[in-house]
């Protein structure tokens, strides 16, 4: 995924610095922000803020705790770049949780392996699972408010395993995270046959439930290819014998043996045009509903919900 990475000056004097360091670094991508502008900014929830102070025409610590008071972005990292070597000056910023304050003149690859260095640590922070190293839901959330905030259109995949507990008794735990893993690599994989790879957003919630946020409205054919990579690689997860009879063995709690049908894949899909939305709670009750659906159908299958 593309960290967006914002600039804050008035004379966009940092702007061109920055590309230039990062132009072989794909993943990044450099946006100049007026100070003015710094409400509309962090709606975006950017990976990193990086303030020159001699470039705005506002106080910086003020700059400073408006960024930290905002609640999508209290943990997004902040550097300030400035010439005034005040130890003072410098600890006001500090103390509002500023993660690195730079004086000038700056050396360019110091700066360079700064933002890579802490981009990189966020990104191990964030993650929920070290299992699939996907983020969890502190940044679902905040990626879905941000395309709320946007008034875009974009549909919301909810993914999950079907009979999932069933698998785990009669296959231990051990293997059911590995059947989480492939799952994970399978999302990545249909999502990276898409067209609409750079923009798009995969989570995991938790457990066998995942999402995946898709900048378009027509996401069939990628719901398609998921299921159709899943359905042809996982059957490597089961016994021949359990292949053979098309389903699974669990003795329940009674000592009774129930049959479960072999694990498979659902996907709800929630289509969110532009103002169909206000937060990621209508969101949420509409992807129960649509994933529900999904899940009525035996075997790897899908559902899109479409209502305005």
């Amino acid at each position: 995924m593309v960290q967006e990475i914002y600039i804050i000056d008035d004379d966009d004097s940092s702007i061109v610095i920055f590309r230039e360091l990062f132009k072989e670094d794909k993943d990044y991508k450099f946006i100049s922000v007026k100070s003015e502008q710094i409400d509309i900014a962090l709606k975006n929830i950017p990976s990193l803020i990086i303030i020159n102070e001699d470039a705005i025409d506002r106080d910086v610590v003020g700059l400073c705790k408006q960024i930290r008071r905002d609640e999508d972005n209290n943990i997004t990292p902040v550097i300030v770049v400035s010439s005034n070597n005040d130890k003072e000056h410098r600890m006001k910023i500090l103390k509002e949780s500023i993660e690195y304050y730079i004086k000038k003149p700056v050396d360019e690859e110091y700066l360079y392996f700064t933002v890579k260095n802490l981009n990189r640590l966020l990104a191990n922070n964030r993650k929920v699972s070290p299992l699939t190293g996907l983020p969890g839901n502190v940044q679902i959330h905040a990626e879905l408010k941000k395309r709320i905030s946007n008034n875009e259109p974009f549909s919301v995949l909810y993914l999950d395993l079907d009979n999932f507990k069933a698998y785990n008794d009669v296959y231990g735990f051990v293997k059911g995270d590995q059947i989480i893993e492939f799952t994970a690599d399978t999302i990545l994989k249909g999502i990276h046959n898409s067209e609409l790879m750079e923009e798009t957003f995969v989570g995991h919630i938790g457990g066998d439930d995942f999402v995946a946020i898709i900048p378009s409205t027509n996401c069939e054919k990628i719901c398609q290819t998921i299921l159709a990579i899943f359905d042809n690689n996982v059957k490597k997860f089961f016994t021949e014998k359990d292949l053979s009879k098309g389903y699974i063995e669990v003795e329940n709690r009674k000592g009774i043996i129930e049959q479960f049908p072999l694990t498979s894949l659902s996907i709800g899909v929630v289509v969110a045009e532009p103002g169909r939305f206000h937060n990621i709670l209508e969101i949420g009750e509409v992807g129960a509903q649509v994933k529900h659906a999904a899940k009525s159908v035996m075997g790897s299958s899908y559902a899109v919900d479409r209502r305005r």
